[in-house]
């Protein structure tokens, strides 16, 4: 469609009448958006829930598809096959706003209810009936990296794209792909050029046009090669490829998958520097730490998971310890680039100068409320995309095949096992971790595992056991879960000490994207008596 960012606005969301939430467990790991989609079924929304998992919100929907790890796609294929051949798509949307659409005929052509119930685990019955849920009105997609994190999460994103042009919601009040991002302003680093194909606004670095507009906006000479992903980066630093790594606000010694390939890679680098506002797992293997301010002690720009930038603004002062921009161009200045930026606005002004998104930007559109991008020359903001077409003129379906998972059950490693977050913690506890009430909700690092399943390997509630995969093993608590597949592990990754990441791995990865297949792991447990 011509971009990746949330489609839709938050506000939506009460009053939307159809959702279909896949990939994602909003009320843990969004819950703003979350209450949002409880108060929309009080609101008589129809809920589609499709997880592995019972989720909370399982619990509301319609429909829930329990289906198995990673069959997305199919799951997906399969109601798109439904709409088509009941006749149930947006004919008119597809034919003035599409192209490609004979080719999703085809390939779906093989998802039946039938062929897709042997795939994913969910019965016919209930493919059909979400399938003609989310085609009986304008319906919202919310997903997160139970789609992305997977050997083919492209192709899962790409998939439910052709669901919702399929259908015509695209452009249109409680429609929309609106992908949940994990972090605070994980939309804005990437707006920001915080990826290794693109300088800010998603421009490309080997593109000889915007190359030359940022090297006389910045009066310098620039690379047109593409950079590394991070598991890139942390191969060659295992191989010493990689000489010097600056970590901000990043905690990969919990977070990335393979821990112990991570911390090889990192003691085998020549110098590590990280930046933070505590000394993290990460800190600790650091040659030098840079102290960091958190939100509360800077001044700049967050922007949101709808796209919203809004303010930040100093409310405590904290002596030697500088912001994270004045470090970065402290350290700019002695390599030699003598440019002296003297505050966070005078920098918001240079984005709105090169990011065509951000064009307009300026603090006092963004005083109070923020304002979603493209800002457009009203200067109101835009809170849906796409409204008269696709940015890129016309939506493309891209058909998308099933894959076998990077990694599958065998007789050493009989059980999968798949990862997220839970309520009480955010992310690697750098901050949470600090909080009595929140440990005591919390305290330690879980194991859910499905009761039958329990009394099958003879172990029981709170037992430590011992959990084994292809790259390392970890002790930790059993806590039962009658709401996961038998077959099914599912832990937090957000605890050190039993951290999930030591068994997960970075070799099975999304092409297309460079992505490592997290939420997929085989897995054996070991009783310790």
């Amino acid at each position: 469609m011509g971009s990746g960012a949330m489609t839709n606005s938050i506000e939506e969301v009460v009053d939307s009448k159809v959702i279909f939430i896949i990939g994602s467990n909003p009320r843990e790991n969004h819950p703003v958006i979350g209450a949002k989609i409880k108060t929309a079924k009080l609101n008589g929304a129809k809920v589609i829930v499709a997880d592995p998992r019972m989720i909370d919100l399982a619990n509301d929907a319609d429909v829930f598809l329990q289906l198995n790890l990673g069959t997305n796609i199919a799951l997906i294929n399969g109601m798109i096959h439904v709409i088509i051949k009941e006749n149930l798509y947006n004919k008119e949307y597809v034919k003035r706003n599409t192209e490609n659409f004979e080719e999703l005929v085809k390939l779906v052509e093989k998802y039946t209810p039938e062929y897709v119930s042997n795939v994913c685990g969910v019965s016919k019955e209930l493919i059909e009936k979400a399938a003609r849920i989310y085609s009986s009105n304008v319906a919202s997609i919310f997903y997160a990296m139970g789609i992305t994190q997977h050997k083919a999460g492209t192709n899962g994103v790409m998939s439910l794209s052709n669901l919702a042009l399929l259908c015509g919601n695209i452009g249109v009040k409680f429609g929309g792909i609106n992908p949940l991002r994990g972090q605070n302003n994980v939309q804005g680093s990437c707006d920001m050029g915080g990826l290794p194909d693109s300088y800010p606004g998603y421009q490309k670095v080997y593109n000889p046009k915007i190359k030359d507009k940022f090297e006389k906006e910045w009066d310098v000479e620039l690379s047109d090669k593409i950079g590394y992903t991070i598991p890139e980066m942390m191969h060659r630093a295992s191989h010493h490829e990689l000489k010097c790594l600056y970590i901000m606000g990043e905690n990969p010694m919990v977070s990335d998958p393979d821990i112990n390939h991570i911390k090889h890679a990192l003691e085998s680098l020549d110098f590590l520097i990280v930046q933070d506002i505590f000394m993290t797992e990460t800190a600790q293997l650091a040659d030098v730490v840079l102290p960091a301010l958190s939100f509360a002690e800077k001044d700049g720009t967050f922007t949101n998971t709808e796209r919203r930038i809004q303010r930040v603004r100093k409310v405590v002062d904290r002596d030697g310890v500088e912001p994270d921009w004045k470090i970065i161009n402290n350290i700019m200045n002695i390599l030699g680039y003598e440019k002296v930026y003297k505050s966070a606005e005078e920098i918001t002004k240079e984005i709105a100068r090169v990011t065509p998104q951000y064009e307009g930007l300026d603090y006092k559109i963004i005083d109070k409320l923020g304002i979603a991008w493209p800002i457009g020359e009203n200067k109101k903001g835009t809170s849906i995309l796409h409204i008269d077409s696709p940015m890129r003129g016309k939506g493309l379906f891209v058909p998308s095949e099933q894959e076998l998972l990077g990694e599958n059950q065998c007789s050493q490693y009989p059980y999968l096992l798949t990862n997220g977050r839970n309520l009480y913690h955010y992310h690697t506890r750098t901050m949470t971790g600090k909080v009595d009430g929140l440990n005591e909700k919390s305290p330690d690092s879980y194991i859910e595992i499905h009761p039958q399943t329990m009394r099958k390997l003879n172990i029981t509630n709170n037992e430590i056991i011992k959990v084994i995969s292809r790259r390392g093993e970890i002790l930790t608590r059993v806590t039962p879960n009658e709401g996961i597949l038998e077959e099914l592990f599912f832990m937090p990754f957000h605890f050190a000490e039993g951290a999930c990441n030591v068994l997960t791995g970075a070799d099975r990865i999304d092409e297309k994207c460079g992505i490592p297949e997290l939420k997929v792991t085989a897995v054996r447990i070991e009783k310790l008596i």
